[in-house]
């Protein structure tokens, strides 16, 4: 090795000291993958939420939702009265699983008759469908076990070979087919991954190119500066999110059952929720290739936390609740929502409520910063 190409690179290395963004960059990234897939990925999944339908009302019927409880796997979320109610919590996203008890329950096993419970399963995510059918599966076994060890040891009462039969019923992909479920998702990922690319080169671009002058010199305000930055990609937002809905429907089948109104008015706090996100990364960048770099270092948690690739329900507390900030998991929400279950806007309104304060603290933050930066 030359003592040229020596000098050349210790002059490379004192140009990446004095990059103090691209550095830290450089420590942190590795850092927080580790923590993100040590720590916060969970492909068991727990605590999924459940609503009851008990039609016995008996103390054997709430014995068994109970005894669920105790795996961990189900947390119990209400009581609903009907089906339509049990559909009204699947679309809302207040349960993934139903556990239906029917009439004469405890008086079934009581007589020696085999007694049936029906599980109802939110089929847009088949992990949890796999995993859900399988621990009720497992329980009623150990259960049915143990009333015919009873009846063998001449307990009072006679029980049937199976004294509890399980009855599953998967709703909205019931063939469990894996792109139903990722093609919506993959909207969100698409979205958020290309708008706070493009919004967040917009002022490092403008520094770059010498233009940035004009705009301190113009009469255009902060605000409007922001707002006139954000709106000319949000027609690319719904052109890509278009394309990918058609592709969808035609190459891989996935149904739309619900509103595509509602879908494109909703997606437009998302879309500008990432925009705005991206403008405040391009006032702290001073170059494109740096407002680049956070863009892709915020990619990785939308895509690990937000609950497109791992079940949300399998993260712990801490990163469930760092997740709640990210744009990705309520838009991963209503998308799937409103595609393959046909939510309305009433079933959707938390998600739409965490989007509005989202959008409006991040066009808030980055037209301080940007008047910071400017003034």
């Amino acid at each position: 090795m030359s003592l040229r190409a020596l000098v050349i690179a210790w002059k490379e290395l004192l140009q990446l000291r004095r990059d103090r963004l691209t550095l830290s960059m450089m420590v942190l990234l590795p850092v927080i993958q580790l923590l993100l897939f040590g720590y916060a990925i969970n492909t068991d999944v727990r605590h999924v939420p459940t609503v009851v339908y008990d039609q016995d009302g008996s103390a054997a019927s709430r014995d068994l939702w109970r005894s669920m409880e105790l795996t961990t796997f189900y947390d119990v979320v209400g009581q609903v009265q009907s089906y339509e109610q049990i559909g009204r919590a699947l679309r809302s996203g207040q349960a993934k699983v139903a556990l239906v008890v029917p009439p004469r329950y405890a008086s079934a096993l009581e007589s020696g008759r085999p007694a049936q419970v029906q599980l109802v399963v939110d089929g847009t995510d088949p992990q949890t469908v796999g995993s859900a059918t399988s621990t009720l599966s497992s329980l009623l076994g150990a259960r049915s076990k143990q009333l015919l060890t009873a009846r063998l040891r001449g307990a009072p009462g006679s029980f049937a070979a199976e004294p509890i039969e399980l009855r599953e019923n998967t709703w909205y992909n019931p063939d469990l087919r894996s792109a139903v479920y990722i093609v919506p998702g993959i909207v969100g990922v698409i979205l958020t991954m290309t708008m706070v690319m493009l919004t967040s080169m917009a002022i490092a671009r403008e520094r770059e190119r010498g233009t940035l002058e004009q705009l301190l010199v113009s009469p255009v305000g902060r605000l409007e500066l922001v707002v006139g930055k954000i709106l000319p990609y949000v027609g690319i937002g719904y052109a890509q999110m278009t394309l990918i809905l058609l592709v969808g429907q035609v190459v891989f089948q996935v149904p739309f059952v619900g509103s595509l109104g509602l879908l494109y008015a909703l997606a437009f706090l998302f879309i500008s929720a990432n925009l705005a996100l991206g403008l405040f990364f391009s006032t702290m960048a001073q170059t494109q290739q740096q407002a680049m770099q956070m863009s892709f270092f915020f990619l990785l948690p939308n895509v690990l936390l937000s609950g497109f690739a791992f079940p949300f329900e399998g993260m712990p507390a801490p990163a469930q609740w760092l997740s709640q900030l990210l744009p990705l998991t309520h838009f991963l929400r209503i998308v799937r929502g409103i595609v393959l279950k046909g939510s309305s806007l009433q079933d959707l309104r938390v998600e739409v409520l965490w989007l509005g304060g989202i959008l409006g603290a991040w066009v808030m933050v980055s037209a301080l910063r940007l008047s910071k930066r400017l003034g």
